[in-house]
């Protein structure tokens, strides 16, 4: 029923004889949600298209679809890198753009208070169709934004892991166009993924070794509706992709968007070491809260190069969010313009070693815990930025203490230049808190 009268909202919202695309990616249930979804839809009056015939699509095909094809919104049916028993539904802005958040109380002002709109019987007329354009459009806009000739000419050879879902659909096909010699793990589409959506350093041994064992020249490895990748180099090391971004976003500053002003848009949470490989090459950080949304917004407001976060790239002249396909394209063509393998890309980034904790607790107390952290550190140091949680930054080390967004818990992100450091200053922050909310 939730999705069904979210889906009324929806199309209550964008008004009657709107057009809607839906897509999905492929966990389990996604299919009932996408139902009743675009059952709502149409029972507010909207005219409904599916992407495919399953409604298979990643995430960023549908938003890229949403942009290009002329549609007045979108709805994702996804909970993105969150474990398989998870779903959600996302919904999409005519720029392909996550809507806003004014759009986004709007919406759920409608939900709430169940002021749906119902068309009459004789005004419910349309089907919901199905727009298989919608894969075709996305690959060849990735293709079209990159030197294909020139990645052609490499003959790289990558491994891709698609975690079972629906960039098994694009990735393998983006790299193929590209002239990339192909090897997979987790292509092919199902509902129980062989990992976790989330591709982490502890999710991808499997495809690491792979990488290792067969001397190829990278690695690839999506969530579960293809917004993110992490990249995986040629000694089988698993990249932060905070860190990928920032070697991209200097790339793209240097040969790809050489006019555009050298200001790139990122959350508190993006690491020091992508921090001082930017400002290193002059490049200014503009700093929101955490969220693609905020990036994806003050891009919009403010320009800039591209925008980042720590598990996901944004190219604005192709899509104004993250884009995990977008991304594998990009690095593959800056690979073979600076004549580098990928190990040679990241060794210029500064090392630092990261810790992650969640605490859990409700987001009243790590609200509390937050500003009571606050309090205490701006008596220590002027390094402080408090517009999500409160980050401080030391000469060799940095953290960020936040409440989820999306759990009951308090993230706890420390990355530091030795591994002894950055676990010692988690322990001293994780005991800290515990003591706060005893």
């Amino acid at each position: 029923m939730l999705a069904l009268r979210l889906g009324m909202a929806i199309g209550t919202y964008y008004g009657e004889g709107s057009t809607i695309l839906v897509g999905r990616d492929a966990r389990a249930g996604g299919d009932v949600l996408l139902r009743s979804v675009v059952a709502g839809l149409m029972a507010a009056g909207a005219k409904v298209k599916i992407a495919g015939v399953h409604g298979y699509a990643p995430t960023p095909a549908v938003q890229y679809a949403v942009k290009m094809l002329g549609y007045d919104a979108g709805v994702m049916v996804t909970a993105s890198h969150n474990p398989p028993e998870y779903n959600g539904i996302k919904v999409i802005s005519p720029l392909g753009v996550e809507i806003d958040a004014d759009t986004e109380r709007k919406i759920e002002e409608i939900y709430f208070s169940e002021r749906f709109h119902m068309v009459s019987w004789n005004r419910a007329i349309h089907d919901a169709g199905v727009d298989d354009r919608v894969i075709d459009e996305y690959v060849r806009g990735v293709v079209e934004k990159v030197d294909k000739a020139l990645i052609r000419q490499k003959g790289f050879r990558v491994l891709v892991d698609c975690a079972n879902s629906v960039t098994s659909l694009t990735t393998p096909r983006i790299l193929r166009e590209l002239g990339v010699k192909v090897y997979s793990i987790g292509c092919e589409i199902d509902a129980r993924p062989y990992r976790e959506p989330e591709p982490s350093i502890e999710s991808l041994r499997e495809a690491s070794t792979i990488v290792k064992a067969l001397k190829l020249d990278l690695g690839v490895a999506h969530d579960g509706d293809g917004d993110r990748v992490t990249v995986i180099d040629d000694e089988g090391i698993v990249w932060l992709t905070d860190r990928t971004s920032a070697l991209l976003t200097v790339y793209i500053a240097e040969t790809k968007l050489t006019s555009a002003p050298r200001r790139v848009v990122t959350p508190v949470a993006t690491s020091r070491a992508a921090v001082e490989y930017l400002e290193k090459h002059g490049i200014e950080i503009k700093w929101t809260p955490v969220g693609m949304k905020h990036v994806a917004y003050t891009l919009l407001r403010e320009g800039g190069l591209v925008g980042f976060e720590e598990n996901g790239f944004m190219y604005p002249p192709h899509l104004l969010a993250r884009d995990g396909g977008m991304t594998v394209a990009l690095f593959l063509e800056m690979m073979a313009q600076e004549k580098a393998r990928a190990s040679e890309l990241f060794s210029r980034i500064p090392l630092y070693y990261p810790v992650r904790l969640k605490i859990p607790m409700s987001r009243d107390t790590a609200e509390r815990v937050v500003a009571e952290l606050v309090k205490e550190y701006r008596e220590k140091t002027d390094n402080i930025i408090d517009i999500d949680g409160i980050r401080v930054d030391g000469d060799d080390y940095w953290f960020l203490v936040r409440p989820s967004g999306t759990e009951p818990v308090l993230r706890v992100m420390v990355e530091a230049r030795s591994p002894e450091k950055a676990e010692k200053l988690a322990k001293e922050l994780e005991e800290k808190v515990k003591r706060m909310i005893a």
